[in-house]
């Protein structure tokens, strides 16, 4: 009869596993956005979190699906955010603008996750892929914003006929660029895309170019 092996157990009052896991997650989050899939090392987590690399392969089962977890966690916290607000009460133009906010105060807040995200690009979202959890983490702003796009159309106060999946492409790819290329956009240009005497200027900036898209007026087609 094949017996199921137990976590090393460290020096000490035995630690709680769900802590335990948090900690690990935490260092490795840091440790891929530093070094990249390829150049992060298992045993520099390890080293960081106290722990052992045993024990990081018993509760994840080695570097792939580590990845793999790290990314189910940044994914679920900006799902969790999303969860949290509440725009029911906005017209329109308002929620949609706080939607946009929302993005945008996100990625700064979580420079991490913007490297993550591209180390997974690089990567073809192999993990994504074959991870089975994203397909249960769904996307509340989508739903929102789905809802937001069709009380806008039908108020007559949108014109364009976009849908929420496009106009995260287009809120996203202007919070993800001002983040991820910051450095390059500043050495090429002179310009800080996240001075902080700069901020409200950008978040703004983003909100007047999507409500603007919405609802431009548009020639017959």
């Amino acid at each position: 009869m094949t017996s199921v092996e137990e976590p090393p157990r460290a020096a000490g009052p035995v630690r709680d596993a769900a802590r335990t896991r948090a900690e690990i997650l935490d260092v490795a989050t840091s440790e891929f956005a530093r070094a990249g899939y390829d150049g992060a090392r298992v045993d520099e987590i390890a080293a960081r979190t106290r722990t052992t690399k045993r024990m990081i392969y018993y509760y994840f089962g080695g570097k792939e699906q580590l990845f793999t977890a790290v990314l189910e966690r940044a994914y679920g916290v900006i799902r969790e955010t999303e969860r949290q607000l509440d725009v029911a009460h906005l017209d329109p133009v308002a929620a949609i603008r706080c939607l946009a906010e929302l993005a945008f105060d996100h990625y700064e807040r979580h420079p991490d996750f913007v490297r993550l995200v591209s180390i997974e690009n690089i990567h073809g979202a192999g993990h994504i892929s074959a991870s089975g959890q994203f397909g249960g983490i769904g996307s509340p702003a989508l739903e929102v914003t789905g809802r937001v796009l069709a009380a806008g159309r039908e108020s007559g106060l949108f014109t364009a006929e976009v849908d929420a999946v496009d106009l995260l492409a287009l809120v996203s790819s202007f919070c993800f660029f001002r983040v991820a290329n910051r450095h390059t956009f500043g050495a090429l240009f002179g310009r800080d895309l996240v001075a902080p005497d700069q901020r409200e200027r950008y978040r703004t900036m983003l909100g007047d170019m999507v409500i603007a898209y919405l609802t431009a007026e548009r020639a017959p087609g």
